[in-house]
């Protein structure tokens, strides 16, 4: 029988209080790990899922830092460690999309903003737990990207850029990391289903558009992305290493071209 087990690893998650990255702090708990629930806002949210993993006997605990800031996500990975005893996966999930504005009608400011948070945000944690991973000889880190790294998104350059970014900046890690011990590689949801996109998929007419870009016909669960990162974290992916695993339902196959070009 093969199990996945994290028990045992300390885990930190950003962007936690919610979405994907409340779900896969939970799933990442369930599975053993010691988990280290991030937010930048949101506290009360935070803490719900710190209480829902300490409720089904996990370990989990909050840690509140703006990663855009390089000394604060620093500072966060180093209380981590302390606290945790270790860091032996560091999922970077905290993430923002911005406001829909086409080049040229947007503000310089919030672009800069997006990939402070997507980007940079990612960079920072990466950089300051890699020192601390090399110290043991092991460690994964899991960036959450989307399928627009893939996808251009009318409206959002700021977003695709960055996602486009943490792409490349996950090869150039791993490639860095291999010989240390430590995996670099990233996840690319496509549509889930959470609180963020509710005005999409609680409407029937743009849930439609929405279903029938996807292959499977059917947006994704929080839960199948955080299953992902939790097999991705454990030994069972242990060669694998500086690829992105895109869980999109089948969004990257282009369905529409099922019934001609």
């Amino acid at each position: 029988m093969i199990s996945l087990d994290l028990q045992g690893h300390k885990a930190l998650i950003t962007g936690a209080s919610g979405g994907l990255g409340g779900a896969i702090a939970k799933t990442l708990a369930k599975a053993g790990a010691h988990v280290a629930v991030h937010y930048r806002k949101g506290q009360i949210e935070a803490d719900a899922v710190v209480s829902a993993i300490t409720a089904q006997g996990g370990l989990a605990h909050t840690f509140q830092a703006d990663l855009s800031d390089p000394k604060a996500a620093a500072q966060l990975i180093q209380d981590v460690e302390a606290a945790l005893g270790g860091l032996d996966i560091l999922v970077n999930n905290a993430g923002m999309d911005g406001v829909h504005a086409l080049v040229g009608d947007d503000n310089p400011d919030l672009w800069e903003k997006v990939v402070a948070v997507d980007l940079f945000g990612p960079y920072y944690c990466a950089r300051a737990a890699l020192s601390h991973m090399e110290k043991s000889q092991r460690g994964v880190i899991i960036n959450i990207t989307s399928v627009h790294e893939f996808i251009p998104w009318e409206g959002y350059s700021a977003y695709t850029s960055a996602k486009a970014g943490l792409s490349m900046l996950t090869k150039t890690l791993a490639q860095e990391s291999a010989d240390k011990g430590i995996r670099v590689v990233a996840v690319a949801p496509g549509a889930i289903q959470t609180s963020i996109n509710r005005p999409v998929w609680s409407n029937p007419e743009s849930l439609k558009d929405l279903n029938e870009k996807i292959a499977m016909g059917r947006m994704g669960k929080p839960e199948e992305i955080a299953n992902a990162v939790a097999f991705l974290a454990s030994d069972l992916a242990s060669y694998i290493t500086g690829t992105t695993l895109a869980v999109d339902g089948g969004m990257l196959i282009y369905p529409e071209f099922r019934h001609g070009g």
